[in-house]
């Protein structure tokens, strides 16, 4: 019979992104969109006992939902980094997580796929307020490229589960 995995204080640092936030989001030009303004809604829950953190994400242009991901946070022992999973409405699944680790009040998540590669930067001001940066670096080059930038606040209390 397996027993649960103990929690950790590595899967209780991500208890960071649990509750309700929402903000004000700058989209630059991509392939995939036209540059602008966006709000995003973000909602995320403690999963499986505190060992995940399972997050929704929902993003909104000119009135209406134009982005929406499914985020999947954890902690792998077994190399000592922080694993996101995110499957989307662009319904690209992940090969591979993104990985990456803390420095201070940042989390850094990278991952590579067959576009190119992928940066998710977190940083948290307080435990009510956080800016998120995500890059893109298309395959064969090494020059990052913006793709949203937001300040997202809490709108709802932590849901300590």
């Amino acid at each position: 019979m397996l027993t649960p995995s103990p929690l950790r204080p590595e899967h209780q640092r991500l208890s960071a992104f649990i509750g309700t936030f929402e903000g004000d989001e700058r989209v630059a030009a991509t392939p995939w969109t036209s540059a602008g303004v966006a709000k995003g809604y973000l909602s995320a829950t403690s999963d499986l006992g505190g060992l995940f953190v399972n997050q929704t994400y929902r993003q909104v242009r000119d009135g209406k939902t134009s982005f929406e991901a499914r985020n999947i946070f954890g902690f792998d022992v077994s190399d000592g980094s922080y694993k996101l999973y995110q499957f989307d409405i662009v319904g690209f699944v992940p090969s591979s997580p993104a990985s990456g680790t803390w420095s201070g009040n940042e989390l850094i998540l990278q991952k590579s796929s067959p576009r190119g590669r992928a940066r998710s930067v977190y940083q948290f001001e307080d435990q009510d307020r956080f800016q998120l940066r995500v890059d893109f670096a298309p395959i064969g080059s090494d020059i990052w490229q913006d793709v949203v930038s937001g300040v997202y606040r809490r709108t709802s209390a932590v849901d300590h589960q």
